[in-house]
Order: structure tokens, then sequence, then C-alpha cells
């Protein structure tokens, strides 16, 4: 959000253009999508609907837009161009929010929703519904207009999860916790219960949930879900842990969701399918940081920071030629995440890589892995192809996941069962 621009009123958004990073228009915003939370907090805004050029709606998440000022809307360029569908945890705010009748807290008056506000979190990238804009009384065309006054989300009442039902309120309550803890509660829900929690919850989080749950309660959900929507699930997992969710499914059902999802996600899962799967190959990630060599240290950093990077991907930089995605250009080395943090911002990575370390090749198998990370006491390591093109990078979470038991995700953490260091 732009300097000096706390809050935007959702009036403002209504048919605003959307444009992505090269200016070219990508649509006109027709709605906000919004989900209530428990707690009286206020409800979180989890993306727009906007109206592409064919008509079509589409949804565009929150996370994929990068700015809202001079009255548009900028995006990453990254769309997803299926049809919008409301999901069960989902409000439209123009057309949920907007002219209802609600009461206020305080004096138990009944108001009418003029408008509402949103606002960004500092320093993250969530969104919320901040303010309401509120005229009392009923209102209508032969009434005299009420007072018109800005109030808090807690100084009104009449968004009630409780008027829903189904998995709401359980997804609701699953909000504040990490995707493990999301995962072992719906490992323990019946199979329909759980079909119905994946269903409220919307792509990125059913993603993050997915990566952390036993192979067949990933089976069993996916196949549950409508085809284009798990085809947009797969492409929110990491490339990896969707690799290996596909592999556990029929060849045929395998190869109608990978025409199913984007080329370039698409192939980076084919990509990894094609290697053994307790391999350097089969266990790395397509999407480590990569930089050219004329990048700065300011530039490494910048990237280091973002949300979405798991700490292990965080604790390195990759430096390789153009292409700068993977398979890159030809591997130049390492920068760690250390090294960073002790030189100026202007200076070139180039000049700092570590080249003495030997990258591992795709068919390494897993404990020559383990020992490499083991030995150079890394949490990540490149995969560097015979041409000497990055392919990707293993983490040290990746490696665990294959070296621990296979019921190891039903050890209970908070109690400290299964994690005790005696007999």
């Amino acid at each position: 959000m732009a300097a000096g621009t706390p809050r935007v009123f959702v009036s403002h958004l209504s048919g605003v253009a959307v444009f992505d990073p090269n200016g070219d228009q990508v649509g006109r915003v027709r709605d906000l999508v919004a989900m209530l939370r428990v707690g009286g907090r206020p409800p979180r805004l989890l993306g727009m609907v906007v109206e592409v050029v064919s008509r079509r709606r589409i949804f565009l998440p929150m996370t994929r837009v990068t700015g809202v000022e001079s009255g548009q809307v900028i995006t990453t360029g990254v769309v997803n161009m299926r049809r919008f569908e409301q999901r069960p945890t989902e409000r439209l705010v123009f057309g949920e929010f907007l002219d209802r009748r609600v009461r206020l807290v305080e004096t138990d008056e009944e108001v009418t929703v003029l408008d509402v506000a949103v606002q960004q979190l500092p320093a993250r990238r969530d969104w919320e519904i901040d303010k309401f804009f509120v005229r009392k009384g009923r209102g209508g065309a032969l009434r005299r207009k009420g007072e018109t006054l800005t109030v808090e989300w807690s100084a009104i009442s009449g968004f009630s999860l409780e008027q829903h039902g189904g998995a709401e309120s359980l997804v609701a309550t699953f909000e504040r916790l990490r995707p493990t803890d999301v995962a072992n509660a719906m490992h323990h829900l019946t199979p329909q219960r759980r079909a119905e929690v994946a269903a409220a919850l919307d792509d990125d989080r059913l993603a993050d949930v997915l990566e952390e749950l036993p192979g067949d309660d990933q089976v069993e959900i996916i196949g549950k879900l409508k085809e284009d929507r798990a085809a947009d699930v797969l492409e929110a997992m990491d490339p990896d842990d969707a690799a290996d969710l596909l592999s556990w499914l029929p060849e045929a059902d395998k190869e109608r969701l990978l025409a199913l999802m984007r080329p370039d996600d698409a192939a980076d899962v084919r990509r990894l399918l094609s290697y053994e799967e307790r391999t350097a190959g089969g266990l790395m990630t397509t999407e480590p940081i990569v930089l050219r060599p004329d990048a700065t240290v300011a530039d490494a950093l910048a990237r280091v920071r973002r949300q979405d990077l798991s700490p292990a991907l965080a604790a390195q930089v990759y430096v390789c030629r153009s292409p700068d995605e993977t398979p890159t250009g030809r591997y130049l080395g390492t920068v760690h995440f250390q090294r960073l943090l002790r030189d100026p911002p202007f200076t070139l990575v180039s000049a700092l890589v570590d080249s003495n370390l030997v990258p591992l090749a795709p068919d390494t198998p897993l404990p020559a892995v383990t020992s490499y990370l083991a030995a150079y006491n890394l949490v990540s390591a490149p995969v560097v192809d015979e041409s000497g093109s990055l392919l990707g990078a293993v983490t040290v979470d990746d490696v665990l996941d294959h070296l621990l038991p296979e019921d190891w995700r039903e050890n209970d953490f908070e109690s400290g069962e299964g994690v005790s260091g005696g007999r």
C-alpha cells in the first residue's frame, strides 16, 4: 500500500483497474473476499474477485497484490485464470457486507453498513477488514437519513460464525495454528469432516496443510476435490511435495492433474518425478533463491526476507549465469546468509561465493545426501547436473521426512510424547 495511505475504503476499489508489473491491464475489481474469524478478531481479507477481458471472474489472492494506490491495483503478474467459485468460509464484501443491517454493541442501535475499510498489517502481506462506515436507523427512501459514523469491527454485532455452521467455525479456529498442528487435527477427523474442512480452506492454506499430512490422507483429500481445485492446490504446494503426492496416484489421475496445472508448474513437477524418490533429485525443491553474478547483497537480502520462504531455503542464495530459473545457466557457487550480513549492501554476490563446496549430483542417494549435510553443517545444498546447471536444492527438512519413521507425524509434540530424550 502506498505510504501515507493506512487504509482503503472498499467503495474506492469497485471497478478499479488491475495491472500486472508491466503495466498491462488484467481486469477490474468486482468484489473482495473475506473470511470471518473467531475471538472477535477482524475478518481477514483473502483476495479480490477480478473480471478479466473475457468477462470471466477470477480470484486474485492478496498475497499477489503488490500495490493499491492512485485508483489502481498492481499484481505480481501471476494470475490464475480459472473461474472464481466462492468457498464455504468466504464472504463477499460488496455482496454480503454492504447494505447489511447490524447493531452497535454499546447502544444496541440498528445501523446499516455503507462502506468497509481494509488495512494491510504492518510488515506482513496479510490484510484485514479494519473499520465500518455505518448509518443509524433503518434508512429507506421515505425516511430521513440518520447520522453516519465510522466504527471499529469490535463495535458492531451481526456477523456471526455460528450462523453458518458446517466446517466454518472449525476452519476459523485453525487459523492461528501452524500447518503442522492443523494437519494433526485434520488427521484425527472423520473422512467426511476432513473433506469438509479441506473444501473450506483456501488453496494456499490447504497446500501448506497437505504438505504436513501422511501420504494416505493427502491422497484421500486430493481425490475428493474437484479436479480444477486439486490442480490449483498442487500449484500452490512446493514442487517436491506436489511430486511426492502425485507419485502416489494412479498414472491416469496423475497425468490428468498435471495437464490441468499451469505449464511451468507442471514442468517442474514432471522433472522431479523423473528422479528416483530417495535421491538428491527426488528430494530437491526446484525453487531455491537464485541470483545472477551482478546482483548485490541488498538484492540477496531482499529475496531472503520473503515471507513464504522456509528458514532452510532462506539460509543461502545460489549464484548462477542466466537463466536464473531452474535449470539455470552455469552454477557459480553459494553465498551463505551470514556472509550477506557481513558485507556492505552494494557488494556484488559474485565476490562472495563459496565455490569450494562441491554440489550434489541429482542421482546422489539419500544416505550420501544426509552425510553431506552433516559433514558441512548445512541446512540446504545445491543439486547440479553434468552440464553445470543448478537443478534445485535439497533442504534438511526434506531429508528428515525420509529418515524418520512413517508414523512420526502421530507424535503429540505439545505433550512431549515421542520427544523425550530418555527411556
